[in-house]
């Protein structure tokens, strides 16, 4: 069928509503002037609300690997010691990340599919008796294998260590609890074109008084990240490089619908749509990447079909005849899982017409389906709320 209306059902870039794509056709403006310092601060601070923090916050023209790179490049110098924690792709993309600043990374990685056990980093910490380990990387949720980790808990084993404590939250923002100020985060990066609902282009990172003094002594290799730079012109509401205006209207737009939204129905919205797509992958006969429910994303449900299903196959099915995108597995996992999103601008509708198109892509592929099976178990999940 030509012209068929698609559905991205992928953890990244998410769909965009309607209000927010159109403000990317807003005029240009003078990013030096009092109009785009309006616009500016509101970002600042509707982001900051959403962080739930008072710390510093910049907002780079970059993916959210830019943010970590950032966050890296300001706090880590030739031979600093940084232990990386890994539980998927994205996690040894911050150790390597690390690495290319000539940071001595400890890797701490567990299986794909699991959560990092608080208890394996305080061994790794406890052994530093001459706190020579400067900081941790952590991801809060790894869209590769679909688990979150429980960041409070892997928190409080740093702070009695004394470390930085920084997070990779680029997916995970807005769909998992992430208390920045409470919890003690020094440094914690995340995109635009996730939760937030926004195209790819904007980094975010949020720094506190902790690691601003980590900062000012680390022997740094940055010049557009050079986060001083960027602390100097925040003030005047501007940034030091040209920012992506047009980013930031559609930001401010899409905060306005996720401040009337609220925190906590935006973080219940995608428990109960991860709910939902488990629940229809279980009624579908797949196993689940992640297992354990306790950990398993709110963002992303990375799904292992039967052995005789070709999963590239099927995905291919669900793009080119029913406009459906579901994302590959990634790293070691190509090929062998997929994964569908349940996260940003995605709702109840957008899951069962998912779950819809993979039923009819099976039973064409050849596997016997009871249509309807899943959209089932996907209407008894949201029935009861």
């Amino acid at each position: 069928m030509a012209n068929l209306k698609q559905f991205l059902m992928i953890p990244g870039p998410t769909q965009v509503p309607e209000n927010v794509a159109l403000q990317g056709a807003h005029g240009m403006i003078n990013h030096r002037s009092a109009d785009f310092k309006k616009v500016f601060e509101s970002v600042i601070a509707g982001v900051k609300e959403l962080y739930l923090t008072k710390n510093d916050l910049f907002i780079f023209n970059s993916s959210g690997t830019g943010a970590l790179e950032a966050a890296v490049s300001n706090i880590v110098g030739p031979g600093d010691k940084v232990v990386g924690v890994s539980i998927g792709n994205f996690g040894e993309r911050f150790q390597k990340i690390a690495k290319a600043f000539g940071g001595e990374v400890i890797p701490l990685d567990f299986a794909w599919g699991t959560a990092a056990d608080p208890k394996k980093l305080k061994e790794i910490l406890d052994a530093d008796t001459k706190k020579e380990i400067k900081a941790v990387l952590m991801t809060q949720n790894e869209t590769s294998t679909g688990v979150v980790n429980d960041i409070k808990a892997l928190a409080e084993v740093v702070r009695a260590h004394g470390a930085l404590i920084v997070v990779d939250a680029v997916s995970g923002l807005l769909a998992e609890p992430l208390k920045v100020d409470e919890w003690g985060l020094d440094i914690v990066a995340s995109g635009s074109q996730k939760a937030f609902m926004v195209p790819p282009g904007l980094g975010i990172l949020s720094v506190s008084a902790k690691a601003w003094k980590v900062i000012e002594t680390t022997k740094r290799h940055c010049y557009y990240f050079d986060l001083l730079q960027w602390k100097k012109f925040a003030p005047n509401g501007e940034t030091p490089w040209t920012p992506a205006l047009s980013l930031f209207f559609q930001m401010d737009e899409a905060l306005k619908m996720l401040r009337a939204e609220g925190i906590d129905k935006i973080l219940a919205r995608h428990q109960l749509l991860k709910k939902a797509a488990r629940s229809a992958a279980r009624a579908l006969g797949f196993g689940l990447l992640a297992e354990d429910d306790k950990c398993a994303s709110p963002a992303v449900t990375a799904i292992v079909p039967p052995a005789e299903v070709d999963a590239e196959a099927l995905r291919k099915l669900c793009r080119t005849k029913y406009g459906v995108t579901l994302a590959g597995g990634q790293g070691k996992l190509a090929g062998k899982i997929f994964r569908i999103s349940h996260l940003g601008y995605i709702d109840q509708l957008d899951i069962i017409s998912a779950f819809a198109a993979i039923e009819m892509a099976m039973s064409e592929l050849g596997q016997k389906v009871v249509l309807g099976s899943s959209v089932k178990a996907i209407q008894e999940v949201l029935l009861k709320g």
